[in-house]
């Protein structure tokens, strides 16, 4: 399930078909999430986060017995929220909601938002998540990377050193997270990505995050 960053406003739409159509293309069953997003507030985004997880493992199409969330800035941080939070929202509205789990078996997070309440926070999505008087206990609660547990899935991460709308420290946050809990992860920091690249494909020395991701998610989904 491909999430493209969003700010939690609105959409980057080369974060979203072109990824899914890569993943297609090496084998991989693939579909784009968008979720709801500003004026719409948490729990909103989760709700359709575990939503289209259901969804995939269900889809007569699909049918998939493991599933990964692979998500963008905004979209990197509802991947690792499901990843660390994957039943705590859960919709009454959503009748797989005790059916059919909503935790992916791994996650990949491309210069993902991890956290909320400190210095390497982003403004916008934190504003449109939680809006402009958000509670501090739900600032904790979502900066995601402080409930890593030892059953998280396995997480792919990647960062950019250039990137000033998402310090590079989120990535670090979640990386650090999963070594403490004994989680299996991948992190690959490049030295000239900026934020919001994508697939990267006019850069080859960052767009190699596509083929590692794939290994990545060949382990951990069970494939090769």
């Amino acid at each position: 399930m491909v999430i493209p960053g969003s700010g939690y406003h609105q959409f980057g739409e080369h974060e979203g078909t072109p990824v899914a159509e890569r993943l297609a293309a090496a084998g991989f069953d693939a579909a784009v999430l968008r979720h709801r997003v500003n004026p719409d507030r948490h729990p909103a985004m989760i709700h359709d986060a575990q939503r289209g997880i259901r969804l995939m493992r269900r889809h007569p199409a699909i049918r998939a017995e493991r599933c990964a969330a692979l998500g963008f800035s905004a979209g990197g941080h509802l991947a690792s929220t499901l990843a660390v939070h994957p039943e705590r929202f859960a919709c009454p509205d959503d009748d797989l909601a005790d059916v059919v789990p909503a935790r992916p078996d791994a996650v990949v997070l491309a210069y993902p938002v991890i956290d909320l309440a400190g210095d390497a926070a982003h403004a916008g999505s934190r504003l449109g998540l939680l809006g402009t008087d958000p509670d501090p206990d739900d600032l904790a609660l979502l900066s995601t990377y402080r409930h890593v547990t030892p059953d998280a899935p396995p997480a792919f991460l990647w960062h950019g050193l250039l990137d000033r709308g998402v310090p590079p420290e989120n990535a670090l946050l979640y990386a650090t997270a999963c070594r403490r809990a004994g989680v299996p992860f991948d992190l690959h920091l490049y030295e000239q990505a900026d934020h919001g690249v994508g697939l990267a494909e006019h850069q080859p020395e960052v767009a190699r995050w596509f083929d590692d991701c794939l290994l990545f998610l060949g382990r951990h989904l069970g494939r090769v």
